[in-house]
């Protein structure tokens, strides 16, 4: 069963998501910081009649990266090309996309962590010099060929910006971090997306929406999906704030956006193991949960909400995971020495 509030894109999400993305940045709603210094880039760049610089944006999934570079083309005027880079097997797999480009075109790489290596040397020159540099033929007979490339845009999208090699990364003119939304920054992605979907909602209901959303659109549009649903049947024409929230709890998606499994981890610490600490590995054999689907779905989000916290000796639950939960919360103070130990280190 695929899991609702996850941030990683889904098969539903591709049936509406395009038709909900905003097409120019005035109607992009959130990331003010990375929105003003693209708006001037960009500008600058059109002034100048030069192609914008290169792009790496990084953060969680789900934020809009593949939006954004959608938006960037439009504001140039040119066409947006997609790839990923495990897709790009070969170095004339890059070859082909980058003599496909015109000029002012954005050529978006999600997951450009990924890429290929052998892939990777081809970008250098295509990024600094817009050429392309083949190899034809093998041994004493091989030959290098320069081909000139369009004035185009590389956008490259990654969830660990650590992960890039240090060559590739300082190539990349532009760094933008996404960041979690704001609940009134996702409202008002809803209720634009509700307009976008034919769909009329309360502003109440909205925010009972982006509350769940555990900052991030993509969630808070497919929740939005799920609950137009339930009203639809339900036969209401507007979606308040009841039918919204009988329908997210319907869904076991919690106030905090949290579902069956983040509550069945802060369960297990608390109730199980006394709030802890207790290890990775016991705790995914407490749950039933494999250790590196925990550690990489659910754990960030709960340790980022700060209801749970890494020490050397294990996880522990916080004190907003007790009142969560509604548990009587015990200060212990071995506890507090642990949290400060992991801290130092």
């Amino acid at each position: 069963m695929e899991r609702i509030v996850t941030p990683a894109e889904l098969n539903e999400d591709s049936s509406n998501e395009y038709s909900l993305r905003p097409q120019r940045l005035s109607e992009y709603i959130g990331q003010s910081k990375v929105k003003e210094r693209m708006n001037i880039f960009i500008s600058a760049a059109k002034m100048r009649e030069e192609a914008l610089d290169h792009v790496i944006l990084y953060g969680p999934p789900g934020l809009g990266k593949t939006t954004l570079a959608n938006i960037i083309a439009n504001e140039m005027g040119g066409n947006l090309k997609i790839t990923s880079g495990p897709a790009i097997e070969r170095a004339g797999d890059l070859a082909a996309i980058l003599t496909s480009l015109n000029d002012y075109d954005v050529l978006f790489i999600d997951e450009i962590h990924r890429l290929n290596r052998n892939v990777e040397e081809i970008l250098y020159p295509a990024m600094e010099d817009y050429v392309l540099d083949i190899v034809i033929g093998k041994g004493a007979a091989a030959k290098s060929i320069r081909l000139d490339l369009p004035k185009f845009t590389l956008i490259g999208a990654t969830t660990r910006i650590g992960m890039l090699s240090a060559p590739l990364r300082d190539r990349f003119g532009v760094l933008c971090s996404m960041e979690y939304y704001t609940d009134e920054e996702l409202k008002e992605i809803i209720v634009r997306s509700s307009s976008v979907l034919g769909t009329r909602i309360t502003e109440e209901a909205a925010l009972q929406i982006a509350r769940r959303s555990r900052g991030t659109p993509r969630i808070a549009n497919r929740l939005l999906k799920r609950v137009r649903d339930y009203s639809l049947v339900k036969g209401e024409d507007v979606i308040n704030s009841s039918d919204a929230d009988y329908a997210l709890k319907l869904m076991e998606v919690d106030s905090e956006g949290f579902d069956r499994i983040d509550n069945k981890i802060l369960e297990a610490i608390i109730d199980s193991f006394k709030g802890g600490p207790v290890g990775i590995e016991t705790l995914s054999y407490f749950i039933g949960e494999e250790l590196d689907t925990i550690e990489d779905v659910y754990e960030p989000y709960l340790l980022q909400r700060g209801f749970i916290v890494r020490t050397p000796r294990g996880r522990i639950a916080t004190e907003k995971a007790y009142k969560h939960l509604k548990r009587d919360y015990i200060k212990k103070d071995n506890k507090i020495e642990q949290i400060k130990l992991f801290d130092k280190e």
